[in-house]
């Protein structure tokens, strides 16, 4: 059942490979939450061009920055996100 966020009127979309707390981490350094933003799907998320980290502690996606990189654990492991998705960040309200 989609999560709604009613103070960004986006519904979250859940995925069957991936829970909804995974980090992806796109070639290119962007940070995306699964289900969050509406332009990839999870058909999409497959290395190499992807990489995942599939529980991350808690407060990661919020320190993902040029100083504090979220590395990937899963997919392509060498893949680094060093920005998150706006569109992921308004859905989840960060």
């Amino acid at each position: 059942m989609p999560k709604a966020y009613p103070e960004t009127g986006r519904v979250r979309q859940e995925w069957r490979r991936f829970p909804g707390n995974a980090i992806l981490i796109k070639q290119g350094g962007k940070a995306h939450v699964p289900g969050a933003c509406d332009h990839m799907t999870e058909d999409e998320v497959r290395p190499p061009k992807w990489g995942w980290i599939l529980d991350p502690s808690p407060g990661d996606w919020d320190r993902i920055s040029e100083g504090s990189p979220a590395v990937a654990t899963g997919g392509n492991a060498q893949l680094q996100a060093t920005s998150r998705c706006m569109t992921c960040m308004g859905t989840l309200g960060s």
